[in-house]
């Protein structure tokens, strides 16, 4: 089979199953709705008490979970070609913790949405140059001085985070908590989400033959005329603004970033023309799911969507952890 025509074919079956997992989020929930009842409310804007509940509720909270999710996966399998490191992504690494920090303090401070953006982007950009700032030595960057550094700063963000909660005032107190582990219920216009969704992979697809060559040591890329310098800063500013968005839409959710270009990578390959927008599909599939379990899994009670997507992040990367094993043949 061609290359190409199965790209398409993996794009297009990442479509349907973004699609599918959608058109569930619609239909789940303590109102079941049928697909039919959706449809309606998707094409007539009065189709009752159905319509209000598909337009209002779940339609924004789906498109904000996808989104979201996109973010996060897109994010981490930048970070993973550009440090040439499986284990890097956002939560690792430290800057959903900065991103954390600045939009908990907008949130403490009662900035609106724009500020929470603003602060969330500034602190994730933050956390990701001092991380990358420390962790440069005089030979260069080396992948356990990295992830030993971004562990000592996501721990310090860890630290921080917590003295905001214990001086929190109470009536904030409880949003703030379910925002660290992870909450769609309060998410309103998807548009922000998805626009830089759109963008930031607009953005980094005209770069995937650079950053094949990137994944292949920074002294390849430059012999064979990539600008590597130019180019590394662009990956630092688009994996923060990603972070950043997704966490202020979304709250930390962790593994995302992490498990799912792991996973794209082994069904498609490491070709970065097909691993960005494949890893865009599948997170955001990912996060809908577990936004959707989340909400019905005790209905009428929710659960924190960072906790479903640690419980389905720690098996899959410990199996993969295996598979990855020297002594398995």
């Amino acid at each position: 089979m061609p290359t190409r025509r199965r790209a398409l074919l993996i794009l297009a079956a990442l479509a349907g199953l973004a699609l599918g997992c959608i058109a569930l989020a619609l239909m789940v929930g303590s109102m079941p709705i049928s697909p039919v009842e959706v449809l309606s409310a998707l094409i007539d804007q009065g189709a009752g008490v159905a319509g209000e509940v598909v337009r209002n509720l779940r339609l924004p909270r789906a498109l904000t979970g996808f989104a979201c999710g996109g973010l996060l996966a897109l994010a981490g399998a930048l970070l993973q070609v550009l440090l040439r490191n499986p284990l890097a992504d956002p939560y690792v690494l430290g800057i959903s913790g900065g991103a954390g920090i600045g939009a908990l303090l907008a949130i403490v401070g009662g900035l609106g949405v724009a500020g929470i953006n603003g602060l969330a982007f500034a602190g994730a950009l933050g956390s990701m140059l001092l991380v990358f700032g420390l962790a440069h030595g005089d030979g260069g960057w080396t992948q356990s001085r990295l992830l030993l550094t971004g562990v000592i700063v996501a721990a310090g963000c860890g630290a921080v985070v917590t003295l905001m909660l214990a001086v929190a005032p109470e009536d904030r107190l409880r949003g703030m908590l379910f925002w660290l582990m992870g909450d769609l219920s309060q998410t309103g216009d998807p548009q922000l989400a998805l626009i830089v969704l759109a963008g930031v992979l607009l953005l980094a697809l005209p770069f995937a033959r650079e950053l094949n060559l990137l994944a292949r040591g920074a002294d390849v890329a430059q012999a064979l005329g990539v600008a590597v310098r130019p180019l590394r800063r662009g990956v630092y500013f688009v994996a923060s603004l990603a972070t950043a968005v997704a966490v202020t839409h979304a709250g930390a959710i962790g593994f995302i970033g992490l498990i799912v270009p792991h996973v794209v990578r082994l069904a498609a390959g490491n070709d970065q023309r097909l691993l960005l927008p494949a890893s865009v599909l599948a997170g955001g599939s990912l996060l809908v799911i577990a936004d959707t379990l989340a909400r019905t899994m005790l209905a009428p009670q929710q659960l924190p969507v960072g906790v479903l997507t640690a419980l389905i992040g720690v098996p899959v990367f410990l199996f993969l952890l295996t598979r990855a094993s020297p002594g398995r043949r």
